[in-house]
């Protein structure tokens, strides 16, 4: 079993960082965003205030002889407010109490409208000019404080602050909860392939139809489970296939080469031995690039094409030895129109050189090859005038090591029909047997271009 990854190396703690993280840069961006706003709202706030305050107080105010007056009120306006007022001559008005902004307030007298801090008193004060008929006759500056404001202030941003840490929490308990659940699928998967590759490479995860971007995954992983198994089974088959096609000729070579060492023998004799010899192992060569000619376009299926009347006439000069041994005239017919096949040309040949091959061993005087085309197949016909085939042997031929009737006594090793056959429908082809009145008539289908 695995060892347990550490929460950041796996994708569920990755996954929660990163989701944590963006959300705590947003949720501080945001928190920012609102307190640098908020902040700017009750300045503006206090602005309007001071600005509301100045204009009141300035309705108050008149001017008698050449000196400024403030009309008493009921509620005493000017005495109980942060109040200055200034003439051309100095101050006139001011607060009932000393004030550390006192000093502010008479460096923005006989100024411009503005606004001044007093951070030392936390107060905030606005200079407004006092005109009267047309002319100015002085300044008035109001003051606010700014401590309520503050306080404020600091309210929203603590609220603000553990508002925001509370939906981190949230959120990220809800991210870990959607991801645990999310990613169950996978760590069942996980632990089930950790045990299927111990003790059964047949079993699937099994996730259903595929609703989501797991499942998908997981139906994926069974299709490459599939296709892996798939290759296993045609590794196993093809080693067993090489194991059983070669048994004989390889058994025929060693006891021809044990008998011919037995005992001195002439010349014509280690001839005799070493032709039988040799051709044991040509019997083993093409058995063997057979069987991984098909195994090899199992595997990688090819698309290549041939012509289908030149495949037969290089077939026919591949057996031309064996036939002028065996004293067989093997004739090709050509089509009437040129036939592709949807192969390359040496697989074709290896296909259908057996089925001529054992055409000329079983063939009294003459064999016959014609092609045709049938819907989308190329069909090669071999016909022979030898002693044909028995009742029931038109499949039992097909098996390795087997021999019809006719051939128990010849030294052939029964395997060439049996790889035809098998390359043909590796490459979605097939070989039959047809009895043919006297002889056999044998036809090898392979797709057509």
């Amino acid at each position: 079993m695995s060892a347990r990854l550490h929460p950041l190396r796996n994708v569920r703690g990755r996954l929660l960082t990163i989701v944590l993280l963006a959300l705590a840069l947003a949720l501080g961006a945001a928190t920012y965003g609102f307190n640098v706003l908020f902040a700017h709202t009750t300045s503006r706030d206090a602005d309007s205030l001071l600005r509301a305050r100045a204009s009141s107080e300035l309705s108050l105010l008149q001017l008698r002889n050449g000196r400024l007056h403030a009309l008493e009120t009921s509620d005493d306006a000017i005495g109980d407010s942060q109040v200055w007022i200034f003439d051309r001559r100095g101050l006139v008005e001011r607060p009932a109490r000393p004030s550390i902004a006192d000093g502010g307030a008479a460096a923005l007298a006989g100024g411009p409208r503005r606004f001044h801090d007093v951070h030392a008193g936390d107060l905030r004060l606005y200079a407004a000019p006092i005109v009267i008929g047309g002319r100015r006759e002085g300044t008035l500056v109001t003051g606010i404080s700014l401590a309520p404001y503050e306080q404020t202030e600091r309210t929203a941003l603590y609220w603000s602050l553990g508002l925001a840490a509370a939906l981190l929490a949230l959120v990220g308990v809800a991210v870990f909860v959607l991801l645990r659940s999310a990613l169950r699928p996978v760590a069942r998967m996980t632990r089930q392939a950790e045990a299927w590759s111990e003790h059964d490479l047949d079993r699937r995860f099994e996730l259903g139809e595929p609703h989501d971007e797991l499942t998908q995954l997981g139906a994926t992983l069974d299709g490459l489970l599939d296709r892996i198994a798939a290759s296993l089974r045609h590794e196993r088959r093809f080693s067993a296939e090489v194991s059983h096609e070669l048994r004989t000729p390889l058994a025929g070579l060693i006891a021809e080469a044990e008998l011919a060492l037995r005992r001195e023998r002439s010349a014509p004799e280690y001839r005799s031995a070493l032709e039988v010899i040799l051709a044991s192992a040509q019997q083993v060569s093409r058995i063997v690039h057979t069987l991984v000619a098909a195994a090899r376009h199992e595997a990688e299926p090819t698309h290549g094409t041939a012509d289908a009347y030149a495949v037969v006439a290089t077939t026919i000069d591949g057996v031309e030895a064996l036939a002028q041994e065996r004293h067989v005239h093997v004739v090709a017919e050509p089509p009437l129109q040129s036939l592709r096949l949807g192969i390359d040309a040496d697989l074709a040949e290896r296909v259908l050189h057996p089925v001529v091959e054992n055409a000329c061993r079983y063939g009294r005087s003459t064999v016959t090859v014609t092609v045709e085309r049938r819907g989308g197949r190329v069909t090669f016909a071999v016909e022979d005038d030898g002693p044909g085939l028995a009742p029931g042997e038109r499949e039992e031929i097909f098996a390795p090591g087997a021999r019809g009737e006719a051939g128990r006594t010849s030294h052939g090793a029964g395997l060439g029909l049996a790889l035809a056959r098998r390359l043909a429908r590796a490459a979605a082809g097939d070989v039959a047997a047809e009895q043919n009145g006297s002889g056999a008539r044998f036809v090898v289908s392979l797709p057509a271009a």
